[in-house]
């Protein structure tokens, strides 16, 4: 566990993000990243903070006066390209991506709605460090920001663009002294706190755009001094890190993510705000994500901490979301078990989320127990989306599935069945984290080494082949229909039950394999480890049924 505060692994993050800075080299016009116009901001913010705060040592290949020097020149750079012209339809926007140049690229609507709060909590942070040109750009853009009016959205879909403008609402009517914007501001947060606490999260398990909840609201927290307004944010802060905490586990987001980005699937990448927050595991070398983890911080509530690190006994996490904020009574309902050492579930319902980014499901193991680096610490199996459809799906992007698949979540048992027309490839695949692996016809069994250890047993209904990459097992499985069982034991638990190594864990599974039927009903019956039988049937007129130890799952009774 590691035991630093909360402000000194932030500097640690300002300290690594800085030399890192440093290191960049000039992409054109004075900017080091073309692809992504906020990175900019965001490294320079962090080159500007080593260059002037208490941060020790001397860690970078140039002066602090220079660092100082380079990181206000990439602002500027950045600064220069807002659209300040208040007739255009883009007024008070940047540009997203900056090719061909930075200087032909279009203001886009997305950089403004975080970058543009972060851009107040820099002013006022770094205040008596600003020079004259610098803090007089700052000003101005900010100016912008706020006669643009951007944030002027009415409450509707409670996700994370209208998080950001309410937050964005409080800083610049506090900021400007704009009465009717703050209490605007005020009735959105107010709203936005009743939603999620009646209802629960529409975005459940959205990385990365939770993070970007966490920073809007951090952020107006930090800049508002107006009590009445600063404990309503607390209390919207509390929700939302109690939500983190349910579905934590070293460094990892558990369960099913309505939308994710490469960098959290299969291995979870985007930790920095987790690891500020509760510390217990490696920073990774790679940082895709660094926002503003390294300033921002609202410490967590005492019962929020105690879940998220304390998971010495298994527990079984459900959830009611709602499907949609217009339509808030019509549930999804997830699922996840979490152990110690490792983590089993996800959404019973799947649904066609934005980009087809729905996570429907896997088995996550704590980051610093993925094997070797920079292995994955997921396990799970999908049908692949069609990218000629529009579904999202490309070579190598192990995130995009299609609708055909129905599953059974019961503790370290995941059973999934794929009725795949003869219009869709006859295809299942699925990731592993490496480890020692032996096949049993068709089934599989690994050991995954990292922590205490974990065992995976995998059986599908149709043949399978193994690709062994850098950081994985691919398991490509052909034919229709199909049918997969995920098990999940560490190796404390499989040596109680007295399987002393992976050849005793294969041989009790190999003499206990699932019973697949695949005629007029597609089916898995399976008995766990554990003792606990588990069945999923799919008929041919669509009648599902989900059983364990013969009684059926009513997952309804879930709540927000």
């Amino acid at each position: 566990m590691n035991t630093t505060s909360a402000h000194s692994r932030q500097s640690e993050l300002v300290v690594r993000i800085a030399q890192a800075a440093s290191r960049l080299p000039d992409a054109g016009d004075g900017l080091w990243f073309h692809n992504d116009i906020r990175n900019n901001f965001y490294y320079a913010s962090y080159l500007f903070a080593y260059a002037v705060g208490p941060y020790p040592g001397e860690v970078l290949p140039l002066s602090r006066e220079a660092a100082k020097a380079q990181a206000a020149s990439v602002l500027l750079a950045v600064l220069r390209l807002q659209d300040q012209a208040p007739a255009s339809s883009t007024y008070g926007h940047w540009p997203l991506g900056l090719r061909p140049t930075p200087r032909e690229a279009k203001p886009h609507v997305l950089p403004v709605e975080l970058m543009g709060s972060l851009m107040v909590y820099f002013r006022e942070r770094y205040d008596a460090e600003l020079e004259g040109e610098l803090r007089e750009a700052i000003d101005t853009a900010l100016r912008h920001v706020y006669r643009s009016g951007f944030y002027r959205v009415p409450m509707q879909h409670y996700h994370h663009h209208e998080a950001k403008y309410t937050a964005a609402k409080l800083i610049f009517g506090s900021r400007y002294d704009d009465r009717e914007l703050l209490e605007d501001g005020v009735r959105s947060l107010e709203a936005t706190l009743a939603f999620v606490r009646r209802y629960g999260m529409v975005e459940y398990g959205a990385l990365p755009w939770f993070w970007h909840w966490v920073q809007a609201f951090t952020c107006a927290w930090e800049l508002i001094a107006e009590p009445s307004i600063k404990r309503t944010l607390a209390e919207l802060l509390d929700v939302l890190w109690r939500e983190r905490a349910q579905f934590y586990l070293q460094g990892t987001w558990v369960g099913a993510q309505s939308r994710g980005w490469p960098h959290d699937m299969p291995r979870d990448g985007n930790v920095l705000f987790d690891y500020v927050q509760f510390g217990g595991f490696q920073l990774p070398e790679a940082m895709p994500r660094t926002e503003y983890a390294g300033f921002l911080y609202y410490p967590a509530p005492e019962d929020a901490l105690h879940l998220a690190v304390d998971r010495q006994q298994p527990v079984e996490v459900t959830k009611s979301v709602p499907r949609t904020a217009a339509a808030p009574e019509d549930k999804l309902h997830s699922y996840v078990y979490i152990t110690s050492s490792y983590a089993a579930g996800g959404i019973w319902e799947r649904v066609q989320e934005f980009d087809n980014e729905q996570h429907r499901w896997d088995v996550t193991l704590p980051l610093d127990s993925a094997g070797p680096e920079p292995g994955i610490n997921q396990a799970y199996f999908y049908h692949p989306a069609d990218a000629s459809a529009g579904e999202g799906a490309a070579p190598g992007d192990p995130r995009h599935q299609t609708r055909y698949a129905e599953v059974l979540f019961d503790r370290n048992v995941i059973l999934a069945v794929y009725p795949i027309p003869d219009t869709e490839p006859g295809r299942v695949l699925g990731v592993l984290p490496k480890g020692t692996w032996q096949q049993d016809g068709q089934s599989l069994y690994v050991h995954v080494p990292g922590g205490s250890g974990v065992y995976f047993a995998v059986h599908l209904l149709q043949p399978f082949r193994i690709e062994e990459a850098s950081d994985r097992l691919n398991v490509i499985s052909e034919g229709r229909p199909n049918a997969v069982v995920v098990e999940a034991l560490d190796v404390p638990e499989a040596r109680a039950l007295g399987l002393a190594d992976l050849a005793a864990f294969a041989a009790d599974r190999s003499s206990r394999k699932p019973v697949f039927t695949a005629g007029e009903e597609l089916g898995i019956r399976y008995t766990g480890v554990l003792g606990r039988e588990q069945v999923l049937q799919l008929a041919e007129d669509g009648t599902l049924h989900r059983m364990v130890d013969g009684q059926p799952i009513d997952f309804t009774v879930y709540r927000p």
